[in-house]
């Protein structure tokens, strides 16, 4: 026997053997979404438990809405990576990782369908009720790991998400004209808009340069909250959303 019991009533058991202790006692105050990106759900499930692959994830989601635990929420799943949050670095001990079945940008990435994403609603709402997790601590793996990810990308329905209680949004601004900010350029609006989006959790450098860092960044903040233009270029739509997302956190976790 595995000794896997479910957290989440609903979920179908498959454990996997890649998981650890959470450092220093740590209980998650995270919520870490992803998308497979992989050709099949079959396959996703299969590496996720083969030991050789070293990842994991707390629970898998089918297009159909059916949810697989693999790994105990109280355990550090392996599903992060190499990431930073709010100056975090071990996310895994700090986080719920979630996978939802998608083929992603390098296959056929599609709409995610309904029946998934209220299946996600549901087990989210459940996991940030049992252990306390705010909203805009519910994050994109893009957002935590913007220079390697992509995930779950600029289809996922954070809008819907946020309507049914899940995760920290703001109505974007409309995407249009007016002054930008683009890699190559550098001086105080530059470290001002890297001291916005430090600020909100993500894990930049404040050097006043629109480098490389800056450019994955602001591409992931995109997808997750202004999607309907993903360039990596802060234009005044991107600028506004960022101000309102930060006008609107508790004030005392945007301190």
């Amino acid at each position: 026997m595995s000794g896997l019991c479910a957290d989440y009533p609903p979920a179908e058991l498959r454990p996997s053997p890649n998981f650890g202790v959470r450092s220093a006692g740590r209980t998650p105050d995270m919520l870490v979404l992803h998308y497979t990106g992989m050709e099949t759900a079959e396959g996703a499930l299969d590496w996720l438990c083969m030991p050789e692959s070293q990842v994991s994830a707390h629970y898998l989601v089918h297009e159909d809405g059916l949810i697989v635990q693999m790994v105990a929420e109280a355990k550090r799943a392996w599903h992060a990576g190499s990431s930073v949050w709010k100056g975090e670095t071990d996310i895994n001990s700090a986080s719920i990782g979630i996978e939802i079945v998608n083929p992603g940008h390098d296959g056929d990435y599609s709409d995610f369908p309904a029946p998934q994403i209220a299946a996600v609603v549901d087990l989210c709402r459940n996991c940030a009720d049992r252990w306390s997790i705010p909203p805009e601590r519910v994050v994109a793996h893009s957002d935590i790991a913007p220079m390697r990810k992509a995930d779950p990308g600029e289809k996922f329905p954070w809008r819907s998400l946020s309507d049914r209680g899940v995760g920290h949004w703001v109505e974007p601004s409309r995407a249009g004209g007016g002054r930008f900010l683009q890699r190559g350029d550098a001086g105080q609006p530059i470290e001002a808009l890297q001291a916005m989006l430090r600020l909100y959790g993500y894990g930049i450098e404040v050097n006043g340069r629109y480098d490389d860092l800056t450019a994955a960044v602001v591409t992931a903040f995109q997808r997750h909250f202004r999607p309907a233009r993903v360039d990596g270029i802060a234009d005044v739509s991107t600028i506004e959303t960022l101000h309102r997302l930060l006008s609107t956190l508790p004030t005392a976790k945007a301190g």
